[in-house]
């Protein structure tokens, strides 16, 4: 199997794992309320179930960053990760006590936690030119996971029957499902993702890809330049000259940090990489991750009840309303898809923040006080989720790949870690947010607006610097790039 053969089944696969997530999501979102109820819990224990996912995924994105930097490898940081997605969604199908529920949830974050490995392995083998529009697909990959997820409640809610000393109903039977699906990825990724060599995205760099050419075995006494002047293929030499190369300045490099000098150098590797997180467009682009889940979490927050008061929506009609929401936004990452190859990523990131704002001023306009016919109502309602989902696959997208171009590549697992945790922060801070001002939308739509404001001028007046990624040296290490 060739090195493109491998990388796009790798590719399919890192799309299954997100597809699963999504369809986690929609299958456990629907029940897990009356799951509660039924278990006795008290309202907030839906805020703590909610936020105990947000929570574990946050403190562990980071650590299996660190793992995937550290070793190179992402194949069994995913297989080790995927063990705590079925645990926990197996703790959910148990389901004896309250706190069990939110126990599970907290497991089953821990494994979200592998997707700041898996960007970070994005990262490392793709290039600049072609990565918004893969972390794009990637995206949208999940969002077909939300789409698809409530059909698979269609008949998990008619299940009613027991397994053992375990009942599986419709409020049990989401956890031994996903339990099931998440086994057989084992499988899949064993099967199906290599852990692809990095490509060397440094100015006139040529990719070392596993070049293997026929009958190469014997051609290594050859001269590079043959006698009419053309270049021989030699590729197999060349790279075992810098494999020996690389291996002597390595065994040099570990010599010259033994004792405490070693000590020296990952205290101020370890300052450089902090410090790199403090550099403006970094800043700028965490703003706009904390903001964009912030804000989307809120609104996710805010939608149910207002479809409740302003127009009677049940279950099902929620359920085609978010159906309808996952169409769009599909087709808006599959834009921002086809956009990324004729448009700078900075670009894409203003337009969205600019749709994204005007969608705000939409809502607080109209929305935080509805009056009129049901029509009309209706009409003022769907403009405004619309606008608000439209913006979210340009900012999402152009963030991530903006954000692993500024940032150091020998550390993009860490780097996409702390991104990730910072989304995690504003996943578990949304919905508190929503939640407590749901009868008071100027307020809770007016911070909104307002952070939105403060990011996009903050994007104007960093607009120059996110352009390219500034190499930061690192300890006495001949490397660069943190």
């Amino acid at each position: 199997m060739d090195y493109l053969q491998k990388r796009n089944l790798t590719f399919i696969t890192i799309g299954l794992i997100f597809m699963l997530s999504g369809i986690e999501y929609a299958v456990i979102l629907p029940t897990i309320w009356r799951y509660l109820q039924i278990l006795e819990a008290p309202p907030y224990f839906l805020g703590l179930g909610l936020s105990a996912f947000s929570l574990s995924g946050l403190l562990t994105g980071p650590l299996f960053g660190c793992w995937s930097d550290g070793s190179g490898s992402t194949k069994p940081i995913i297989l080790f990760s995927n063990l705590f997605e079925i645990a926990g969604n197996f703790m959910y199908f148990i389901g004896y006590s309250k706190w069990l529920l939110v126990g599970s949830r907290l497991v089953t974050g821990v494994g979200a936690g592998a997707g700041s490995s898996i960007f970070g392995f994005l990262t490392r083998c793709t290039r600049p030119e072609e990565r918004a529009g893969i972390f794009a697909a990637v995206m949208a990959c999940r969002q077909a996971g939300l789409l698809v997820g409530p059909a698979f409640n269609l008949f998990l809610r008619l299940c009613n029957f027991k397994l053992g000393p375990f009942v599986v109903n419709k409020f049990t039977s989401p956890g031994i499902f996903m339990c099931l699906l998440w086994s057989l990825l084992q499988f899949v990724v064993l099967a199906t993702y290599w852990d692809l060599a990095a490509i060397d995205t440094s100015e006139g760099a040529v990719p070392m890809m596993e070049l293997r050419l026929e009958g190469d075995e014997d051609d290594e006494d050859e001269p590079l330049i043959g006698s009419d002047g053309a270049q021989v293929h030699t590729y197999k030499a060349v790279a075992s000259v810098q494999l020996e190369m690389s291996a002597e300045m390595q065994a040099l490099h570990e010599a010259s940090l033994s004792g405490p000098q070693a000590f020296d150098s990952f205290s101020i590797s370890a300052v450089f990489r902090s410090l790199e997180f403090l550099r403006e467009e970094v800043i700028v682009l965490l703003t706009a991750q904390f903001i964009t889940l912030f804000n989307q979490t809120a609104l996710e927050t805010m939608v149910t009840p207002l479809t409740q008061r302003y127009f009677g929506f049940d279950e099902l009609g929620n359920s085609v309303m978010y159906s309808l929401c996952g169409v769009e936004v599909i087709l808006g990452f599959l834009f921002v898809r086809w956009l990324s190859g004729k448009v700078a990523d900075r670009a894409v990131l203003a337009v969205g923040l600019l749709i994204c704002c005007t969608a705000c001023i939409w809502c607080l306009v109209f929305l935080c006080n509805l009056r009129g016919s049901y029509e009309w109502k209706l009409s003022v309602f769907i403009i405004g989720v619309f606008l608000q989902l439209l913006g979210l696959p340009f900012v999402a997208v152009s963030q991530v790949s903006l954000f692993s171009k500024v940032t150091a590549e020998k550390t993009q697992g860490f780097s996409h870690g702390i991104r990730r945790s910072v989304g995690g922060l504003a996943t578990i801070m949304g919905p508190l947010w929503a939640g407590g001002l749901i009868n008071h939308l100027y307020i809770m739509i007016g911070m909104m607006l307002g952070l939105l404001l403060m990011v996009t001028v903050m994007t104007a007046l960093s607009y120059g610097s996110l352009t390219q990624r500034r190499v930061v040296q690192c300890a006495r290490s001949s490397d660069s790039g943190g």
